[in-house]
């Protein structure tokens, strides 16, 4: 499909790659990366201590998306200076997966942590940042009509 031959792009693009694995790291830290991984719950286990749940927290990136780990995903499978179309293929798969796995995810973000993870999921996007979220259109709206009516 591509192929990025000029040097300064292509080092860029794998810049963009590999920035993509130290997000995807980095998110995993934010969010307690031994509990993610099943390690906590072993060595509690190990331990003859009881499981502690994680606790609902938006550390750093969290508070400008839901989903900076996901980012991290979608940055690896797309920064490819050499794009095949097996590797199209892949991309495309594996960003349907996770667009689709996000819906099943914040269902139950919400069955676990209820009305604080629908006020979050309110005010702020899933991946872009920026992204106005449907809370500050309804404002923006809200706005408009009481400006309308004055």
């Amino acid at each position: 499909m591509w192929d990025v031959s000029n040097p300064i792009a292509r080092d860029f693009v794998i810049g963009l790659y590999v920035f993509g694995w130290l997000l995807l790291l980095y998110t995993t830290f934010l969010i307690d990366h031994f509990d993610l991984f099943g390690l906590k719950q072993v060595w509690r286990r190990l331990g003859d201590k009881a499981y502690r749940p994680p606790q609902f927290h938006t550390p750093n990136l969290y508070r400008l998306v839901r989903h900076p780990l996901y980012i991290g995903w979608l940055i690896i499978f797309w920064a490819a200076p050499t794009m095949t179309i097996a590797h199209l293929v892949f991309a495309l798969m594996t960003t349907a997966y996770i667009l689709i796995a996000i819906q099943f995810e914040e269902r139950d973000l919400v069955t676990a942590f209820g009305r604080q993870y629908l006020d979050y999921k309110r005010r702020t996007p899933m991946l872009l940042p920026g992204i106005p979220t449907r809370k500050d259109n309804a404002v923006k709206q809200d706005q408009a009509d009481q400006g309308a009516h004055t």
